[in-house]
C-alpha cells in the first residue's frame, strides 16, 4: 500500500503492484470523512475489470466493512462506471476461472455487505460493472448511465449474479434484458429497478461530499432521497405487457412464437435481435434465470461459476470473443445454427458440478481469501 498525503481532509491510498512501470494504478482508494471511496481507474478501457482489480476490490471492501460508515464506488472519467470484465482473459481455460473466482466473491460480499454500499453508476455499466453495483444497497444512475447484460452476443450468459437479480425484476423484464442484451438509459434504469436513485451527473461531486459526512444509514437514505429526481415514463412502457407475455414462456422457441404473435415493430426487432445471439447461450441463459429465480445469491453464484468454467472449455464463448472482440469480423461460427438445434443434454452439461476442489467457495469459507 502506497499513500499520498493530498491534504488533511482526503487521505488517498493507491493500490498497485510494485513494478518499475509508470502505468496508472487500476484502483484508487480514498478516505473521505466517514466514507471509503473506491475508484475504478482504467478510463481508457472504460474501467473494465481485470483479475488485478477484482482481487484488490475484494480485499479493500473486506477491510472497510470493519472500519467505515459506508463505501462509495465510482468509475474514473466521464464515459463509464465499468463496461464489464476482461473477457479476453476469461476465455482462457486456466486464467478464466482465476478471474471469475475473486470476481464472484466480490459480488457475494457486496450482496451481503454490512454497511451501506453506494455505487455511482455514471456512464456505461455492463456485465461485470453490474456485478460491482447492482448487489449494493444503493445504485445512483445519471443521464449518462447506460446499462446492459450483453453476454449472449459473445457466447456467454449474464453472470456476476445476473441469474439472481434479473429474474427478480418486474414483469419478466429481467428475462428480456438477459436474453436480448437490450440497453436501458438514464431514468429508465431506475424505472426498471436496477438503480435506486437518479441524480444529474453535475451534482455527483456534491452528493459524494455530503454522503461522506453521514453517520448512519438513515441519514444516507434521506440524503439520497433529497437529491433524487422524479422518474419519467418508462420508454418500454408501451411494450411492457408484451414483454411480460412473451418472456413468461418456458422455452426460447416459445418466446419467439409469442413475439411472432404480437407482430409489431418492437416484437419484430426483438426476434431479429434473438436470431443474432448465440443459440446455445440463449438456452443456457434462460435455464440459469429460471433456476436463479428460486435460489439465493450464494447459490446463484455457485451455479454461474460452474457454467462460466464449462463455457471456457466449450467452443461458443471463445468463438464469440474472437469474432466480436479480437478479429472483429462479426461472423461467429456457433456450435448450433438455431435454438431448435440446442437440446437439453447440451444445456445441462454446463450446469454440472465441478470437481470438489474446483467449486466456488466464498471468503468466509476459504481461509485463502
Amino acid at each position: 500500500m502506497f499513500k499520498l498525503g493530498i491534504n488533511t481532509s482526503r487521505n488517498i491510498s493507491i493500490v498497485f503492484k510494485r513494478t518499475m512501470s509508470s502505468q496508472e494504478p487500476d484502483i484508487l482508494t480514498e478516505t473521505l470523512n466517514n466514507a471509503g471511496v473506491l475508484t475504478l481507474n482504467r478510463p481508457k478501457a472504460l474501467n473494465s475489470l481485470n483479475e488485478s482489480m477484482v482481487t484488490k476490490i475484494l480485499a479493500q471492501l473486506r477491510e472497510w466493512e470493519k472500519s467505515k460508515t459506508m463505501v462509495i464506488v465510482k468509475g474514473a472519467g466521464d464515459r463509464a462506471f465499468c463496461a464489464g470484465g476482461d473477457v479476453k482473459v476469461a476465455i482462457d481455460k486456466v486464467k478464466g476461472p482465476q478471474f471469475f473466482y475473486p470476481e464472484y466473491n466480490c459480488n457475494y460480499l457486496i450482496g451481503k455487505y454490512k454497511i451501506p454500499y453506494i455505487a455511482l453508476i455514471d456512464g456505461i455499466t455492463m456485465g461485470g460493472g453490474m456485478g460491482v453495483s447492482v448487489h449494493g444497497r444503493y445504485r445512483v444512475a445519471t443521464e449518462r448511465t447506460v446499462i446492459a447484460m450483453p453476454e449472449t452476443r459473445i457466447g456467454l450468459f449474464p453472470d456476476v449474479g445476473g441469474s439472481y437479480f434479473l429474474p427478480r425484476l418486474q414483469v419478466n423484464l429481467g428475462l428480456y434484458l438477459g436474453l436480448t442484451g437490450d440497453r436501458l438509459k438514464g431514468k429508465d434504469v431506475v424505472k426498471s429497478g436496477i438503480a435506486t436513485h437518479f441524480v444529474s451527473s453535475s451534482r455527483l461531486y456534491e452528493l459524494e461530499t455530503l454522503l461522506s459526512r453521514c453517520t448512519n444509514d438513515v441519514e444516507i437514505s434521506a440524503l439520497l432521497n433529497k437529491f433524487n429526481e422524479p422518474p419519467e415514463e418508462f420508454t418500454l412502457a408501451p411494450n411492457i405487457k408484451h414483454i411480460n407475455y412473451c418472456f413468461a414462456a418456458s422455452t426460447v422457441e416459445e418466446i419467439i412464437e409469442r413475439l411472432e404473435k404480437v407482430n409489431n415493430d418492437w416484437s419484430q426487432k426483438t426476434i431479429q435481435t434473438l436470431h443474432e445471439m448465440c443459440p446455445g447461450s440463449l438456452k443456457i441463459t434462460l435455464r440459469a434465470l429460471q433456476r436463479g429465480a428460486q435460489l439465493s445469491l450464494a447459490h446463484c453464484l455457485r451455479m454461474e461459476y460452474r457454467v462460466a468454467c464449462w463455457s471456457t472449455r466449450h467452443h461458443d464463448f471463445p468463438e464469440g470473443v474472437r469474432a466480436l472482440l479480437i478479429d472483429k469480423d462479426n461472423n461467429p461460427r456457433w456450435t448450433h445454427k438455431s435454438v431448435r438445434e440446442v437440446d437439453d443434454d447440451y444445456v445441462e452439461q454446463f450446469f454440472k458440478k465441478l470437481p470438489q476442489d474446483q467449486e466456488l467457495k466464498f471468503f468466509d469459507e476459504d481461509s485463502k481469501l
